[in-house]
């Protein structure tokens, strides 16, 4: 199928993004590496009647680790950049953004496909949008005369609904602290395809191994992705490495129990939770491992 009819505009700088869209209204979408939006309008699941287009904004194309052990990335920051990046940029404490780009579709869709698209699409199974609600991220939204940063947990706000107004364009994502001992998996039943279910864990471990806390994400069970407060509750009762089975199968079960995932031509209810307590477990004990 082919796209309605549409307007295509390009942008010289943010600022004038910002306008055009302001201008334009709600018959007006961004665009940047076209991996999300494009095949929705070829569907016609989307029919805006313009476009503008940020792709050639290379001040949005970035990765800057901070000195305070934060991690600061444009835009315009493809999924391969991250995938392809030094641990000079990286380094240990964020080896969990480099592993996760390889869960994102193939190398061609990662070598367009960018980061501010994901996040401002929501999609509840992305992986960005999943660690950034794991790791606490911020995201920095600019339109006509303004910028806001808007936390994570407030961004998504539902299905493909984040908390962007219709003049805004999403600007940087900020990681603001290492997590050496996280980990996303997640199950599709093709490589490449959207997850049913995907799990991301960022323990709170010491150098012996000893877990003492940590955060559980899920992505694919409700229609934004959601912490998972009471698993978060069965690591906080900690564990030393001889424990660290048990408290993994408990954490995963808490977390099966906890949310209600929908059944659909994907799975039934049931066959999403068993698919939780797989890979949850499975996260912790690839993040422990680190």
């Amino acid at each position: 199928m082919k796209p309605a009819p549409f307007t295509y505009h390009r942008a010289r700088d943010v600022a004038g993004a910002a306008r055009l869209l302001a201008e334009l209204g709600d018959d007006a979408k961004v665009v940047a590496g076209g991996q999300s939006l494009v095949p929705m309008m070829s569907f016609r699941l989307a029919r805006p009647r313009h476009l503008v287009d940020i792709g050639g904004l290379r001040e949005l194309d970035y990765l800057r680790a901070g000195s305070d052990g934060s991690l600061r990335i444009g835009a315009l920051t493809t999924h391969h950049t991250v995938e392809t990046a030094p641990d000079t940029v990286l380094g240990p404490g964020f080896r969990v953004l480099r592993d996760a780009m390889g869960w994102i579709g193939h190398l061609p869709i990662r070598t367009r496909g960018t980061i501010g698209g994901s996040i401002a699409h929501g999609d509840s199974t992305a992986e960005w949008c999943l660690l950034a609600v794991l790791l606490g991220a911020e995201i920095t939204a600019t339109g006509p005369g303004r910028q806001r940063r808007i936390a994570a947990r407030d961004f998504f706000h539902g299905f493909y609904t984040t908390a962007l107004d219709p003049d805004e364009i999403v600007v940087e994502v900020a990681f603001p602290r290492p997590a050496p001992h996280a980990a996303l998996t997640e199950f599709a039943e093709r490589r490449g395809d959207f997850a049913i279910v995907a799990a991301a864990v960022d323990l709170d471990a010491d150098a012996a191994g000893t877990v003492r806390g940590g955060r559980v994400a899920l992505g694919g069970v409700a229609p934004a992705p959601v912490r998972v407060p009471e698993a978060e509750a069965v690591l906080a009762a900690g564990a030393p490495p001889h424990s660290h089975a048990d408290l993994f199968a408990a954490c995963a079960a808490r977390a099966a129990e906890a949310v209600n995932p929908p059944a659909d031509a994907n799975g039934s209810t049931h066959y999403r939770r068993t698919l939780i307590r797989t890979l949850v477990r499975r996260a912790c004990e690839e993040a422990i491992a680190r």
